[in-house]
Parts: C-alpha cells; structure tokens; sequence
C-alpha cells in the first residue's frame, strides 16, 4: 500500500487553511479504474464521481476519521499525521472492488484531498466480512 500526498496539502499548509488536530477529515473508497492525479484532484467535486456507488454496507461520502496523531519524524526528515484505522461491513453483497481511498479535509471550504492510499491492487471484502483501512494517513517531507 502506497501513501500519495496530494500538491494541495501543500497549499493549504502554506496558507494555514488546514487543522489536523481540529479539522473533521472523511475518507472514501473510490470505483474501479480510478486514477489519482495529485496534480489535478483538489477537492471532493474533482473525484467525487469515481467515489465507490452507496450499497453493501457502503454509503458515499460518510465515513469520519478519528483518533489523529501528528508525528515528527526528524531523522527521515518529515512529519507523520495518522489516523485510526477506519471500516465498513459488508452486507447484502460486496464492498468493492476498490483500487484505493482519498482523505479529505471536510472542514475546509472546498473539501480540499489530503493524500491518496492506493491499494496496489483491486480489492474487495465479500459480504459479512469488515473492510478496514490501516494507517490510513499523509505524510509530509
């Protein structure tokens, strides 16, 4: 699994326009044949279409990430902001399949994308099963 910043984060940053300790932050799975452009998706509206379709224990746009942390890491000079891993159950058919997550800031104005996790791969979580996230998160070098 690979972690993409997305250039806004730097934007936002630089303009004092993100709170990771205090801003609301969302997480969605994204649809088959997406293909995160860090150069070109900034916000919600930008990949909102290739946002998984609502079903299976899967609703769009819903899933609030809690529990950050906020990390220095001084000797691979960059900063860590994690959170606690988040999941869906899958009922009534599959979640999936997915080929990765975007977090975005929801408190900002624009809901402006945060990092892209790819999947390295499709995935999908059969019915009864829990589809979970690890570590989701950004970091900052």
């Amino acid at each position: 699994m690979a972690t993409i910043p997305s250039n806004r984060i730097k934007y936002l940053l630089a303009t004092k326009k993100i709170d990771f300790a205090n801003d609301s932050f969302k997480i969605i799975l994204m649809a088959t044949g997406f293909v995160f452009d860090p150069d070109t998706h900034h916000q919600y509206s930008d990949f909102s279409s290739s946002e998984l379709a609502d079903g299976n224990g899967y609703t769009r746009d819903s899933k609030i990430l809690t529990g950050v942390t906020i990390t220095e890491d001084l000797s691979n000079d960059r900063t860590a902001i994690l959170w606690s891993n988040p999941s869906w159950v899958a009922s009534g058919g599959n979640i999936g399949p997915t080929p990765g997550a975007i977090i975005f800031d929801d408190t900002e104005a624009n809901d402006s994308s945060v990092s892209y996790i790819d999947f390295n791969d499709e995935l999908t979580q059969a019915s009864g099963g829990t589809f979970t996230v690890s570590s989701p998160g950004v970091r900052i070098s």
